[in-house]
């Protein structure tokens, strides 16, 4: 079953933030998820959004998800991310394929 990353993030410092960014794709591409959304201007259709950034992740299954999250290779650049923002990640589970 799929699972999927839900982030929301106010930015900072976009400075180090970028050195994130820089360093995401390279890392992201070895775990088999799909970037599905990174958006600095959401739509807020209900309630209040006080985020710069939001991010939609699918992967194949939570173990991949957790596997991508918690390599040593991702702590590594989070830590970017964790100086130049506060925010908010969560992990969803999809649902099962129709029969």
């Amino acid at each position: 079953m799929p699972a999927y990353i839900i982030a929301r993030f106010t930015i900072h410092d976009r400075e180090s933030y970028d050195r994130y960014d820089a360093a995401f794709m390279p890392v992201f591409a070895k775990f088999n998820g799909k970037l599905l959304s990174v958006d600095e201007k959401p739509t807020v259709l209900e309630g209040e959004f006080n985020y710069t950034r939001s991010v939609l992740i699918e992967f194949p299954d939570k173990a991949s998800a957790k596997a991508w999250m918690t390599s040593p290779e991702y702590r590594e650049i989070a830590r970017h991310r964790i100086a130049a923002s506060e925010g908010q990640v969560i992990m969803v589970d999809g649902l099962p394929p129709a029969a």
